[in-house]
């Protein structure tokens, strides 16, 4: 798969807890994403955040939270995630998406060498 060199890098913040159709919203963004043959997903768990609400959620020992911060990056050319955004709207009830510009420098799995 080819990725431009100019992209857009799109951020999904949601919390653990979040679910869409009896599984864990995440997970759903994910799988969607990988169906709509995106370049990559990643989630990144947060020890630590706070969103709208100001309730802070952590993973402290003494103050276990089960809905710690997740956040989604997804890197593509702007046109596939302009047509990815309409997706996950549905599956969101709430959260925050953002989207950047990127310059893409290298994209290539570990089997391929550089040439």
């Amino acid at each position: 798969m080819h990725l431009p060199h100019d992209a857009v890098l799109l951020r999904i913040f949601i919390g653990e807890s979040d679910r869409w159709k009896h599984q864990p919203l995440y997970e759903a963004i994910v799988l969607k994403a990988r169906e709509m043959h995106l370049a990559g997903a990643t989630v990144l768990r947060g020890p630590m955040g706070f969103g709208k609400s100001s309730r802070v959620h952590t993973a402290k020992i003494l103050r276990l939270s089960m809905d710690l911060p997740l956040v989604i990056e997804i890197v593509d050319a702007e046109e596939k995630i302009n047509a990815f955004l309409p997706v996950i709207d549905g599956m969101m009830s709430g959260g925050l998406v953002t989207l950047e510009k990127v310059r893409v420098l290298d994209y290539r799995s570990r089997e391929e060498s550089p040439e």
